[in-house]
């Protein structure tokens, strides 16, 4: 495997995916790939990403729904619309600032 790189993306922002009609908010950033091989594997071989590059946890959206995706750095882009993302968990995760960013609310551990 290659060198790790750093994410270009961070968590809070908002992204759209390059191929397909869906955008979210980035919640997690796994380094490289670390998901099931099965999932992997579903990919088609023509769209597969490679696996040594970051990987987007995101609150997701389309026209129809919201859900959970995990996407490949090279698969996402930075959105700009300034629409606001309508996932039901944003509120629990993230606080909106007054100028439309995502800040990660704090969380108190022992």
């Amino acid at each position: 495997m290659g060198e790790i790189r750093s994410a270009k993306f961070k968590i809070g922002q908002v992204v759209r995916h390059r191929v397909f009609p869906f955008r979210g908010v980035i919640f997690d950033v796994d380094p490289v790939f670390a998901n099931t091989e099965e999932w992997y594997q579903s990919i088609p071989v023509e769209v597969r990403p490679r696996k040594d590059q970051p990987f987007y946890h995101l609150l997701a959206q389309n026209a129809e729904t919201e859900y959970v995706a995990y996407v490949s750095e090279q698969n996402l882009l930075e959105d700009g619309s300034g629409e606001p993302i309508r996932h039901p968990q944003l509120t629990d995760m993230f606080t909106q600032t007054s100028d439309g960013r995502h800040e990660p609310k704090v969380r108190l551990r022992h």
